[in-house]
């Protein structure tokens, strides 16, 4: 279990690092790392989101 949090923050780490080599210009594999970063990032962004907005529409916490 550790190794695979070990290895979705190594993902993430590297992801940030391509996206800043990219911004600067980097090759081409860079961007590209890049472009699946940010796309993933909004992904889990809206999906948060509409989560976010479903749950708190029904969400009717009367003790």
């Amino acid at each position: 279990m550790s190794v695979i949090l070990l290895l979705l923050v190594a993902a993430a780490v590297g992801g940030a690092a391509c996206v800043v080599w990219a911004e600067r210009g980097g090759p081409r594999w860079v961007r590209i790392v890049a472009s699946v970063t940010l796309g993933i990032t909004s992904l889990v962004r809206s999906t948060q989101k509409s989560s976010r907005l479903s749950g708190s529409a029904g969400d009717t916490n009367d003790d």
